[in-house]
């Protein structure tokens, strides 16, 4: 290591800047980000920055090589060719921090790549050999690390002076890894700083309780693809102790879960009732209160015909903490694998969303109200149902001429889809070699990849529509 990483308190005086062009306004702009006052010199005489100084910024129309160096902190040289050079020269002479852009020869030290967090800054550096690596690798951890994990470091700060007279010695560490681990840190990476104080106030009065209240996330798993997860998502997984899932979550989302967490399937499916909803929330109840972490991974947005608000409702009466994460629903994969648009400009305005499990869900609906041709249906393991579903829409008045899709394991390697007319639904169904899969009815499938693939030609004149 040739580079140790130090961190310059850019409170203590100013820095100063020579260099003109991109390179030094690109300085410029970081320094004055970072709170650094900043003395300019320009060769070309430009000054124009584009940015707010707030007034930290001063600019020095005199030779560098002459200007008195008393209280500077650090020099910086961007853009500045053989003055920069001199410059650096001349900072070494008298025993300054000085960086030359590009140039670590001509340094003593060189600016990482920077992760901001508020509070907490990560610095990658490659000694100034590969500074587009550094990038690649800032771009990594910009992913990892929570958007508020700056607040949490913050909020820390603020309260451990207060409560180190609260806390022995002794149970000191203890007590603050359950803070960053526990529903208090929890609260804050999710923006609630009213709770977070609240579980910070009952965790401070027994502080000797060396027991940890675990905490529930709800996590949407998206529709197959595990690229398509939230970050947010990748992160509980990577942190979770147990995952209660769903049968249709893949395989490929479950792996990136943490490894040596516990798995256990509650998911059901048609045909297949599954432990029970209420037993699901007895599991995810009993695991926070032995101070686990806990996923409930459900396929899809658990707030889209997942019964996540029955869980939430559970976990708030039985005072559990919990956050919900939310995935890209099917219909929104469907949409994207297939070039599906759910809404399209005075063709499509509305879009309503139902599921139909059996032939008795898809009786139960009001087609009455689904009949607007401007409006794109939705439905939701809706394969069992599709005799029921046509049926339904044809005797409130849709037309069997109607485009429609079935898109099934959308976004999968294994991904297919059939499309048709709304009076050959049925028969479009039984193309589909497995589920699940959601029904797409409306003119907007007429726009999707299967549809212009499947002989257009043959599949307009189904609809009455001559080629001209």
């Amino acid at each position: 290591m040739r580079f140790l990483p130090v961190f310059l308190d850019l409170h203590a005086g100013p820095v100063l800047l020579v260099g003109q062009g991109e390179p030094a306004r690109a300085k410029l702009r970081l320094l004055l980000a970072a709170g650094a006052e900043v003395r300019w010199h320009a060769p070309d005489g430009n000054y124009e920055t584009g940015v707010a100084d707030a007034g930290r910024l001063t600019v020095l129309h005199q030779d560098p090589l002459a200007i008195e160096l008393g209280g500077i902190i650090a020099v910086v040289c961007a853009g500045a060719g053989e003055l920069g050079h001199a410059m650096a020269a001349r900072a070494r002479r008298h025993g300054l921090p000085v960086n030359v852009m590009d140039e670590p020869e001509h340094s003593s030290f060189i600016v990482p790549a920077i992760v901001d967090r508020g509070d907490v800054v990560v610095a990658i550096g490659t000694g100034g050999a590969a500074p587009v690596l550094a990038r690649r690798l800032r771009e990594k951890i910009e992913t990892l690390l929570p958007a508020r994990i700056g607040d949490l470091a913050a909020f820390i700060g603020r309260w451990r002076k207060p409560l180190s007279r609260e806390v022995a010695d002794h149970a000191r560490r203890r007590f603050w890894e359950q803070v960053v681990d526990g529903p208090v840190g929890a609260a804050v990476l999710e923006g609630r700083q009213i709770e977070a104080e609240r579980a910070l106030a009952e965790l401070a009065a027994a502080p000797g309780d060396t027991s940890v209240r675990g905490f529930v996330t709800l996590v949407g798993a998206g529709p197959g693809d595990p690229d398509l997860l939230t970050v947010k998502a990748l992160r509980v997984l990577q942190d979770a102790d147990i995952i209660f899932y769903d049968e249709l979550v893949s395989s490929a989302v479950l792996d990136r879960g943490r490894r040596d967490a516990t798995r256990v399937l509650v998911g059901r499916r048609v045909g297949r009732p599954g432990i029970g909803q209420d037993a699901i929330h007895r599991l995810l109840i009993e695991a926070a209160r032995c101070g686990q972490r806990v996923v409930r991974l459900k396929g899809g947005d658990s707030f889209v015909f997942g019964r996540g608000g029955e869980e939430v409702a559970a976990l708030r009466d039985a005072d559990i903490p919990y956050a919900v994460v939310p995935g890209i629903t099917a219909a929104l994969g469907a949409a994207s694998a297939f070039e599906v648009p759910l809404t399209y400009r005075r063709q499509a305005l509305r879009i309503t969303f139902l599921t139909a499990h059996q032939e008795r869900d898809a009786e139960a609906v009001d087609w009455g109200a689904l009949t607007d041709e401007k409006m794109t249906v939705v439905v939701y393991m809706g394969m069992t149902a599709a005799p029921a579903v046509r049926a339904g829409l044809l005797a409130a008045g849709r037309s069997p001429m109607t485009p429609v899709g079935v898109f099934a394991r959308v976004t999968r390697p294994d991904q297919q889809a059939a499309v048709g007319v709304l009076d050959n639904l049925p028969e479009l169904v039984a193309e589909i070699a497995e589920g699940p899969a959601i029904l797409v009815i409306g003119e907007v499938v007429t726009h999707s990849a299967p549809w212009r693939a499947n002989n257009p030609f043959e599949l307009l004149s189904s609809l009455g529509i001559a080629a001209e």
